[in-house]
């Protein structure tokens, strides 16, 4: 074996992102009648935002929704820096994104129309 195969890769800590996720309508989803897709605010749990927003599509994935769309809005570190108001529940939510290693929906708003949300 040669050294460099030995040495064990340096383990990067789990970080939890903030991301909003635009689905489109697809059988068996469970949105509303009517509804043409959805927003769904999210916390994911990664490395890095790369994996965070692979995870979450895959588990959206997993639900029967249909991804279009992923802003990333950074870490809770990156967000307080930026000025983010970030209330109890919300920290609540991403502490509990980051011991589960999960992805946690903690907002979905169903589209009907054409709307769809405004992009910062």
């Amino acid at each position: 074996m040669t050294e460099a195969a030995e040495t064990p890769r340096e383990k990067r800590p789990q970080q939890v992102f903030t991301l909003l996720v635009e689905v489109g309508r697809k059988a068996g989803d469970g949105l509303p009648k009517g509804a043409t897709g959805a927003g769904l605010l999210l916390y994911a749990s990664g490395v890095d935002e790369g994996e965070a927003v692979r995870e979450a599509v895959a588990v959206l994935k997993l639900a029967d929704l249909a991804p279009l769309d992923v802003t990333g809005y950074g870490t809770l570190a990156e967000r307080e820096a930026a000025g983010d108001e970030i209330d109890p529940e919300e920290r609540t939510l991403m502490a509990r994104a980051l011991a589960e290693n999960a992805v946690i929906v903690a907002q979905m708003e169903p589209f009907f129309g054409g709307e769809r949300p405004a992009k910062d």
